[in-house]
Parts: structure tokens; sequence; C-alpha cells
């Protein structure tokens, strides 16, 4: 199957990108590089032993991607472009929504005007927003409380009225808990600009040296140790689970939500010491007052993904710390 992935340079579409080659599928990357760089293409060609073909350029250019999706016959595709910041997203929600939403709008666009009628869209648990029953399952109210989170269910929504109008259409919307880790390679990883936004990156930029510590915000949170708990879940697993809704959408059709995530909860603590371990490096923290926002816990029900996709996680925390470990000592970001 020939196969577009938006924003495909990215932490998690480099990720998926691998395990598609891999898996046989023509795999042709588009990014406008703007959380990203070119030195992923060599990664991947190193890991893959192939050049995957790679269009720069903004989903928002919708001549572009209708050029694209022609060009290599495009089937399928999987949609991760679109900005992921949530503090950012309240800052300049304007942002937001150009990127997220008028980016799919373009995209859908141009799927319409070439015949490509299947797509994968990279969603997240935050379109849930606070928990009225825990875990999560895809029946929970939909009530984000941010831009970020009300722009990925702004598109869930779009892709749903799409499906409806047309039934010729496959819709499979993941909504992704917590993705960390790497790949085994240690080639290719997450790669923040600044200072990261989520733990995992943030925790090993500090074992490696080149953050003074980690701030624990909140210890006296109804949690085991007290700090927040969420549901982390191995990048490479992420992969696989768009490769299991490629195919679940070559054999049906309509709009589908659908949760990725190990259906554990990690605290902040638990994921520091099993740092330490991997790492064999002290991670020094220091606890901060709560954030505005912050959820105790959170983590998912992933038994829809087993049933439609015939997918679970394989790999643990110890893998996640094991190879973000591999990643982040490397020395070649």
């Amino acid at each position: 199957m020939n196969i577009l992935l938006t924003g495909g340079m990215g932490y998690i579409g480099s990720h998926t990108a691998v395990l598609l080659a891999q898996a046989g599928h023509t795999v042709v990357l588009c990014d406008n590089l703007c959380n990203s760089s070119l030195s992923v293409l060599d990664r991947l060609e190193t890991i893959l032993g192939q050049r995957l073909a790679f269009v720069q350029g903004d989903i928002r250019d919708t001549a572009l991607l209708t050029d694209t999706l022609r060009q290599h016959a495009i089937e399928s595709v999987v949609h991760f472009a679109g900005l992921k910041a949530v503090g950012e997203s309240v800052a300049n929600p304007v942002l937001y929504y150009a990127n997220n939403v008028q980016g799919t709008v373009s995209l859908l666009q141009a799927m319409q005007a070439t015949g490509v009628r299947k797509i994968v869209f990279s969603s997240s648990a935050t379109v849930y927003g606070d928990p009225v029953y825990l875990p999560y399952d895809e029946a929970h109210p939909t009530e984000p409380t941010n831009p970020y989170g009300r722009s990925k269910l702004h598109v869930e929504e779009m892709l749903s009225d799409l499906a409806k109008s047309d039934a010729s259409w496959g819709v499979a919307c993941l909504r992704y808990f917590n993705p960390v880790g790497a790949h085994d390679s240690g080639l290719i990883g997450e790669d923040p600009n600044g200072i990261p936004n989520n733990l995992m990156p943030f925790i090993a930029q500090v074992a490696v040296g080149q953050r003074a510590q980690l701030g624990v915000f909140g210890d006296d949170y109804d949690t085991p140790d007290g700090t927040g708990v969420r549901d982390y879940i191995h990048v490479m697993d992420l992969a696989a689970g768009h490769l299991a809704a490629l195919e679940f959408l070559n054999r049906a059709s309509g709009w589908h939500a659908i949760n990725l995530g190990s259906g554990n909860g990690t605290s902040v603590l638990e994921m520091v010491r099993a740092f330490e371990t991997a790492s064999g490096r002290p991670v020094p923290y220091q606890i901060a007052p709560r954030r505005p926002g912050d959820l105790p816990s959170y983590y998912a029900n992933a038994s829809k993904a087993l049933q439609l996709l015939h997918w679970q996680t394989q790999r643990g925390i110890d893998d996640m710390c094991a190879t973000t470990w591999k990643w982040q000592s490397s020395g070649k970001k």
C-alpha cells in the first residue's frame, strides 16, 4: 500500500514510518520541519536500508498535497501533522486552530480531489477532559479543557461528519495517551525544541546532565506516592497501533475512535526510579506546587483496540526508559 504520513518526520511519525516500511508498504513523508529535522531522513535510511520519499511543505498547502497524493498514487493517509503543546495552545489558540483544524481541512480537500478515502488520525486522550470516571473509554464524555484538546476534537468531529456523508470513507481516530521511548537502534527518538513539555524527555535531559533537576509538580495527590499518575505507551507500540488501524480500515469503513494506551498508570516518582535504573545515573528532583489543571491520574481502557485492531501494548516502563536513555545518551542528535 502507498501511504502518506503528514508530519512524518516528527517523533511518532518517524517511528511509524519505520514499522510501515518494514511491513512492506511504500511510505511518503510530508513535513514542514517546524518541529523536526532533515537529519531524520538520513537516520531512517540507516535503519531501513532505503531512502523514503520526502515532500517538504505545509499541510495548509492544498495544491501541494493534491499533487503529492496523485504523484505517489497514495491509497491511505496517516495524519500526524499538528502542534501539540497545551501551554502554547492556551497562549496562542489561533495558531493551533490554523495548524490543526485548518490544516486538516486542507488535507481532506486534497483527499476528496484525488479519491483517497482512508485516513488514520493522530488524536489524543486530551479530548476527554477531566475524568467523569476512570479508566477512560471511548464512550467517556469529550470536554477538552484547552485549545489543543479542542482542536483535536474539532478534527474528530469533522471526520465523523465526513464519514456520515459518504459511506466510502474509512476513518480511525487514535486517541493516544502518553507516548515515550525510542527506536531500539537509538537513532531516532523524541527531540523536543527548547524546554520539554513532557516528563520523559525532561528526565532524560536531567540524567544526561543537560538540566540540573526535575520539577515534580505536586506530591499530595490521592495516588500511591502522592505524585501524578499517567498511562505511558512505548512509541513502537504506538506505531504498531497505526499499522493495525490501517489494516482494519482495509476491511471496515465508517468513523471509529479508539484509545491507544496500556491501561496501567505510572507515577512521576516511579518513572524517575525506573529511569535511574536504566541509565545508571541519578535524576535529582525538587517538589514544586501543583500546576493548575493537572489531574491526579488518568489511564486508558484499551479493550476496544484489542477487539477491533487485535492490538495491545507489548513493552513496559523498563523498556521505555532503556530505549529513551540509549537515544538520549547517543550524542547523535
